[in-house]
């Protein structure tokens, strides 16, 4: 096999024309654009956004995308920052730390995460606050409601 990126009998791109992503210049782990999405549960047309954004980075072989270890682990902190909330522009932050050596802005930004993990963490307790008090007050309309039809 050479070390380029097949389309299967299906359509689906497959490196190394394995149906797996291995191989590929020698290196174990890569993975199609139609693997990543399936591995991610996310679409094909989401892995090419993040792309477009600059938040992921795959190389191309053939024309065809191939997902690296680095790039599935960068999707799964997307993936982690977009469930708890955080923007596009925030998770890009967040990315930038793991891109940079031990420079004196790194410290700065590691600050930066720091100050909005803390504003998500407010965030997200005033609103358990907020749900817990609306949970309480329809638990007690349906005692209510129970009581009010028990009663005729």
């Amino acid at each position: 096999m050479t070390g380029s990126a097949n389309m299967s009998a299906s359509g689906a791109e497959s490196v190394a024309g394995t149906g797996h992503a291995d191989g590929v210049d020698g290196a174990a782990g890569l993975r199609s654009i139609a693997e990543a999405s399936e591995a991610l549960g996310v679409t094909q047309r989401t892995l090419r956004f993040y792309e477009d954004k600059g938040l992921i980075s795959p190389r191309r072989i053939g024309g065809n995308r191939v997902y690296s270890h680095r790039e599935m682990g960068r999707m799964r902190l997307i993936q982690r920052g977009k469930k708890l909330g955080f923007s596009i522009r925030e998770i890009a932050e967040f990315l930038s730390l793991y891109d940079t050596d031990s420079d004196p802005e790194q410290q700065e930004q590691t600050r930066r995460l720091l100050g909005h993990v803390r504003e998500r963490l407010e965030e997200l307790r005033h609103q358990r606050t907020a749900l817990e008090e609306t949970i309480g007050e329809l638990e007690r309309i349906e005692l209510q409601a129970q009581e009010h039809i028990k009663g005729r």
